[in-house]
């Protein structure tokens, strides 16, 4: 297996990149979500795996604070570190552009949860009501912040 490769996402990676955002969550963004954050200019990056999409992230910064707002690695590959991998370097983006990196996490998602931890994140604050959920509720979000 060839060393993952962290590159920009193009608008052309949007069919790949919509297919797995699909398959990882219940409620996913939708083209739109992804076409109003390229046009935006916010920070995006996919992770291939022997020449195929295995993941993508996307940072917002706004002033000195930025937002990481989605990173998401096919379920098939999880407990590879790419996870990890493509944190650090969403992580390091941040650090040179903003103070502050903000997240929400689904404290249902304890991998996700553990993983941000493991990386400096503190837990600042709940956002009660915030991710829809199974059966028309909803789930509270947990905040989460990395000061640099």
């Amino acid at each position: 297996m060839a060393d993952p490769l962290i590159r920009p996402l193009e608008a052309g990676d949007l069919p790949a990149v919509l297919a797995l955002e699909s398959l990882a969550h219940a409620f996913p963004w939708t083209r739109g979500n992804f076409e109003d954050a390229l046009a935006g200019g916010y920070y995006m990056v996919v992770v291939e795996l022997d020449g195929q999409l295995a993941g993508y992230g996307i940072v917002q910064v706004i002033l000195d604070e930025g937002h990481l707002l989605n990173i998401t690695i096919a379920p098939s590959l999880h407990g590879r570190g790419l996870g990890r991998e493509m944190l650090q370097h969403l992580m390091e983006v941040a650090r040179s552009r903003t103070d502050t990196l903000f997240l929400e996490v689904r404290p249902s998602n304890r991998r996700a949860v553990a993983l941000y931890h493991a990386a400096g994140f503190n837990e600042i604050g709940l956002r009660r009501n915030y991710y829809p959920a199974p059966g028309g509720g909803r789930e509270d979000a947990l905040l989460m912040a990395l000061a640099f």
